[in-house]
């Protein structure tokens, strides 16, 4: 079966998640192009068929190829948008022209101006239809070929899921469909910050409880705030919700949750965010959805909790004022 029946899709952005889902989209012998800001990462992708930074663990495919100009991204059908979601809006302007289809991957809100990834895409690349791709995700095992199953969910519709999952789709790649691409972006991008916590709770070593605790009580912010957004309580039960939280918050594969785990051991703020190869993308959303909680009157207590401890809270304080917050019910509008 030739790319061609099904529409040339390309790859922006080569950090982890972006070779990660390249190495996929390869996996049945289709010629993939993939966008790397530099021009050493673009040569050792095209000539060792490697990329020892961002996802050491992987052989590429052979039908994978880099390349440096967004022009040549442009004549594709459809990207898969992987960039940092801080810099997505500038590699978007940067180019000339935007595919038909634009598949959002990357997971956060932008620091400033407080925008989703799909309103950013809106803005910058107006002729294309937006999607987003998020779900329980880790890229070693993505590139390795493990069974992973996302939501994709199509601002187009149906019409749109049929052209994009057609191109995407691996017997080990499974997407699901959905309509609500707020609640597929507000369940990644929440769970980053949800992640941090869970990392301190186990570098203060607190146990499994706590964890669990944490998971579930966090969850509820995540469900107040897509609510009050407008997103679907039913999207945020799903993979692009619940799932990626659950996966984030156990295991030192998140990055989010070692940089949590690391705060929880006493390591300092400053000197892990001053790290921008591997700071994690909680880290930006954190302060920006607090501001966006306030503005609409949602309570989310261990968001702000991180918050405090990006910037320099003492852990044991902070995470003992979480554990100490009035008793009440479980189920209600606070938090």
């Amino acid at each position: 079966m030739s790319g061609g029946h099904h529409g040339r899709v390309g790859v922006l952005g080569a950090g982890a998640w972006g070779t990660a889902l390249a190495q996929m989209l390869a996996s049945d012998g289709r010629e993939v192009l993939i966008w790397a800001r530099e021009r050493e990462l673009v040569d050792e992708i095209n000539s060792a068929r490697s990329n020892s930074i961002y996802l050491p663990t992987a052989t590429l495919a052979d039908t994978i190829h880099a390349t440096g100009d967004l022009v040549e991204m442009a004549k594709l059908d459809a990207l898969l948008v992987v960039t940092p979601a801080q810099h997505m809006g500038n590699v978007l302007a940067a180019m000339p022209a935007h595919p038909h289809d634009l598949v959002l991957c990357s997971k956060g809100i932008e620091a400033g101006s407080g925008r989703l990834m799909n309103h950013v895409a809106k803005d910058v690349a107006k002729g294309s239809a937006i999607a987003v791709l998020s779900g329980p995700t880790f890229a070693h095992e993505v590139a390795a070929g493990l069974p992973t199953a996302v939501t994709l969910a199509c601002d187009g519709g149906e019409k749109q899921w049929d052209r994009i999952s057609a191109m995407i789709a691996r017997p080990t790649f499974r997407p699901y469909y959905s309509d609500d691409i707020i609640g597929a972006e507000i369940g990644g991008s929440v769970k980053n910050v949800l992640a941090i916590a869970c990392g301190v709770v186990d570098g203060l070593g607190l146990g499994q409880n706590a964890r669990a605790a944490l998971i579930a009580r966090g969850y509820a912010e995540m469900l107040r705030f897509g609510e009050a957004l407008g997103a679907r309580a039913e999207t945020l039960a799903g993979l692009c919700g619940l799932g990626d939280l659950v996966l984030t918050c156990s295991s030192t594969s998140s990055r989010n949750f070692s940089l949590g785990k690391a705060l929880g051991e006493g390591k300092s703020a400053d000197i892990l965010m001053a790290d921008r190869r591997t700071v994690a993308e909680g880290a930006h959303t954190a302060p920006v959805l607090v501001e966006l909680a306030e503005q609409r009157g949602v309570a989310m207590p261990i968001v702000e909790a991180v918050h405090s401890l990006l910037t320099g809270g003492a852990p044991r304080e902070v995470v003992s004022d979480l554990l100490s917050r009035p008793l009440r019910a479980e189920q209600g509008p606070a938090g």
